[in-house]
């Protein structure tokens, strides 16, 4: 009987492991550009898209106190394509039981914009920057370790004489890189 109860403590725990690890991250992430490539020498709008999990938050970039983690865009810089400025939106204040006052924070639909340099005399190719937006999720009750969700951002550099198409329209319309 005891051997019995000890096997189906051991099945329980390694079935919550499993599950753990099969469950989707609670961040995901996709990247897009404002135009269809990009000049030699110019600049480029970019956007990190992340889907905050239901029933989960961040922290703003701006944290409400000090020892929340800020969610973070990390971009590695290239030779061929630098960070010029990294923009966040402003967090809406929630209520949680755990804190006095409401704290700053991203729910849902997140857009962290980016103005990338070309560098001058870059021959016509396709450039590709990685990185990682760096956040702690959170629910009502707990919040989970630290975690990154990978970035790769593509920047097709063409000729001068080739006209940009813009693309995106819907992301960038409210991105104000000012």
């Amino acid at each position: 009987m005891r051997r019995g109860g000890f096997l189906l403590l051991v099945m329980c725990a390694a079935s919550t492991a499993a599950w753990s690890q099969a469950a989707p991250p609670v961040v995901e992430t996709r990247t897009v550009l404002a135009t269809d490539a990009g000049h030699s020498g110019s600049t480029v709008e970019a956007a990190v898209e992340a889907e905050i999990a239901s029933g989960y938050h961040i922290n703003d970039h701006h944290p409400s106190l000090d020892y929340l983690i800020p969610t973070e865009l990390k971009l590695d810089p290239s030779k061929q394509v630098s960070v010029e400025k990294v923009v966040y939106p402003k967090g809406e204040p929630q209520k949680f039981a755990f804190a006095d006052e409401p704290l700053s924070v991203y729910e849902g639909n997140l857009v962290v914009a980016a103005k990338l340099k070309i560098a001058s005399g870059l021959a016509p190719g396709v450039y590709t920057l990685k990185g990682k937006l760096a956040y702690q999720a959170c629910n009502d009750h707990a919040c989970l370790p630290p975690a990154s969700a990978p970035v790769t951002l593509t920047v097709k550099v063409v000729e001068r004489s080739v006209p940009l198409k813009r693309v995106n329209a819907n992301v960038f319309r409210t991105i104000s890189f000012n």
